[in-house]
């Protein structure tokens, strides 16, 4: 079923072409707590820095990719976390799945999806009118 899976789908891991490029230029440079491989070699890219690229674990999501590991695939830093002690901020969440169009999605007050009623409309509002 993987082969399948790499054969017909682009986000479920890495392609058959990224699984060839991987094998053949890749460098593996670490590892992150959510199980997606990072990577870096061939070719230069238009700016002349080393390529850099991650394997997926699981269904491909750029959010999945932690704040370490993001300064390194952006080459904001030429150490990658795996070789570093590299420790998240108290401020940096854990990654939570993107909730877009399930019942965890974000739904502002006053949304027609939010639970509750809407606020009472106030009446501080002056709809915009154009100059004669």
């Amino acid at each position: 079923m993987s082969t399948l899976l790499q054969i017909f789908t682009w986000w479920n891991g890495q392609t058959l072409g990224t699984r060839f490029h991987t094998w053949r230029f890749g460098k593996k440079v670490g590892q992150d707590e959510l199980g997606n491989v990072y990577y870096e070699g061939g070719k230069k890219d238009s700016e002349g820095r080393t390529r850099r690229w991650v394997v997926y674990n699981g269904y491909s999501d750029a959010s999945a990719i932690p704040a370490g590991w993001h300064g390194w695939m952006h080459h904001r830093t030429d150490v990658p976390p795996s070789q570093e002690n590299y420790q998240a901020r108290d401020w940096q969440k854990p990654h939570k799945p993107n909730q877009t169009g399930s019942a965890g999605a974000y739904r502002p007050q006053g949304s027609i999806y939010s639970k509750g009623e809407r606020p009472q409309v106030t009446g501080d509002y002056d709809a915009w009118t154009p100059r004669s």
